[in-house]
């Protein structure tokens, strides 16, 4: 353990933050998205909020940068593959690991994150671009692989959020859908370079199946996704009204079919549990 109580990360190499950005030739871009980790006890800490089980046989890192975290889990990883797009720090990466690259222990994958085939991995390690969270989450989630991700404050807490509070919203229920939520660490600005205008957080997603289940898990999403559209109306209003959006042929029938006490409800006080089984009934008697 070191002196601020996190695991120590394999490997006594790790490399400094300031350094790697001065050898990578080029400073991070607020406009393209890009703020590095500088605060070495942060970095440190990131790759200890994956499950103690978890298989660190390939750690996938979306968006490299100057490689502050790639150093850090390749101290903990069998196998690292980063997908970056700057091609000045994906060269970079090259060249700085050269000795991991030829190994076989890293591999650099130059491309957009959101249009790449990635690879097969057994857990998600990254600090994100805020401005494709959702895409990117929505990406690794169906996975069912453990991640560790750096998200803007706001984002990550409504992932973790539960019913009846103000920031539960489709985004908690799609989220929780895939696996425990868990706020780990909140970062402040001046962990970054550049400092982004927002705070940010730590969230872990371990994978577990619903304690509920769901035949068609696309229509359930555009489901869940249609009543937080009305979540102010209750359930009874935003199935009525929001047909166009979750694919219902026959609202009314749903309606009529659904309990009483659900349909006096709102969407934010729904558990991911009671849309299932009202989105079940939906697809039963509304499609």
């Amino acid at each position: 353990m070191t002196s601020d109580g996190s695991e120590q990360v394999r490997g006594a190499r790790a490399r400094d933050p300031d350094a790697l950005i001065r050898r990578a030739g080029a400073r991070g871009n607020p406009d393209h998205d890009q703020h590095f980790l500088v605060d070495d006890r942060v970095v440190d800490r990131i790759p200890t909020y994956l499950p103690e089980d978890a298989d660190r046989s390939h750690v996938l890192e979306i968006g490299g940068g100057p490689g502050v975290l790639t150093d850090r889990l390749l101290g903990v990883a069998d196998r690292v593959t980063v997908v970056e797009q700057d091609r000045t720090f994906a060269e970079h990466l090259r060249r700085e690991f050269a000795d991991e690259v030829e190994a076989g222990r890293l591999t650099v994958v130059e491309g957009d994150a959101l249009e790449v085939d990635l690879p097969e991995f057994t857990a998600c390690v990254s600090n994100l671009p805020y401005g494709i969270s959702s895409e990117i989450s929505f990406r690794l989630l169906p996975r069912g692989k453990p991640l560790v991700l750096m998200f803007q404050k706001e984002f990550g807490e409504r992932m973790a959020a539960e019913a009846g509070t103000s920031e539960y919203g489709r985004l908690s229920v799609s989220t929780q859908h895939y696996g425990d939520v868990e706020v780990c660490e909140h970062v402040p600005r001046e962990a970054f370079d550049p400092k982004p205008a927002v705070q940010s957080v730590v969230v872990r997603i371990t994978p577990r199946d619903p304690e509920y289940e769901v035949e068609d898990e696309a229509f359930f999403l555009d489901f869940v996704k249609a009543l937080f559209t009305q979540r102010r109306k209750t359930i009874r209003n935003g199935i009525r009204n929001t047909a166009h959006i979750s694919g219902l042929s026959d609202p009314e029938a749903v309606v009529e079919a659904a309990d009483e006490d659900v349909l006096r409800k709102r969407a934010g006080n729904m558990a991911p549990a009671e849309f299932a089984e009202l989105a079940e009934l939906a697809a039963s008697v509304g499609r």
